[in-house]
């Protein structure tokens, strides 16, 4: 099992990043949490979770090792895939995701792409007495203020909605709050006008 890469970011985008390591490059799928932690290049580590599929070995990516633990317990739910507890991280921050399960808000969560009803409820009751379990931290995301606009059509994009319905968000996000909000606030944003 892969349990982190250390290694020379070469290339990241608000949903994967390429890390060199000893002359290899891995890509791995991220959140816009993790996203936002990165360097633009340089050293970084991100920790690890190998899923293989029949299909496909996916690499994800995580700026910490809470983060991956709550992903990991997501994905331990019928019916939640890594795509989807991706989502769920990009569209909440880490104590976000961990509130609104012990909240039992399925409202908040059933409005994050890929995830219904059904879905959500499970994700409630089969995770509310773990959040517990959870050592989130404090965790503060900051993000880079470059291609703004270009970053988080591409997020929204990754996480499955139409570009045109993408679009409008998000200048609708940047007509009301300005050019300067970060990628991770105008994804945010644009979310829940869906």
């Amino acid at each position: 099992m892969i349990t982190h890469l250390h290694g020379v970011l070469e290339q990241k985008t608000p949903a994967s990043a390429v890390i060199d390591c000893g002359g290899i490059g891995y890509t791995l799928s991220i959140s816009l949490n993790t996203y936002a932690q990165l360097p633009d290049k340089g050293m970084c580590r991100l920790f690890t979770h190998l899923a293989i599929r029949e299909d496909a070995h996916v690499l994800f990516g995580f700026y910490n090792q809470a983060e991956r633990e709550l992903f990991r317990q997501l994905i331990s739910v019928s019916g939640v895939g890594g795509n989807t507890a991706l989502a769920v991280l990009s569209s909440l921050d880490p104590s976000g995701v961990r509130t609104t399960i012990a909240n039992g808000d399925v409202a908040t969560l059933k409005s994050i792409k890929g995830v219904g009803p059904k879905t959500a409820e499970r994700i409630i009751v089969d995770l509310r007495d773990k959040m517990g379990k959870v050592d989130i931290g404090e965790l503060g995301f900051a993000m880079p203020q470059n291609k703004q606009r270009e970053e988080a059509l591409t997020a929204l994009v990754t996480l499955g909605f139409a570009k045109n319905a993408a679009e409008k968000a998000i200048d609708k996000v940047l007509k009301t709050h300005g050019s300067d909000i970060p990628v991770g606030e105008i994804v945010k944003r644009a979310l829940s006008s869906f």
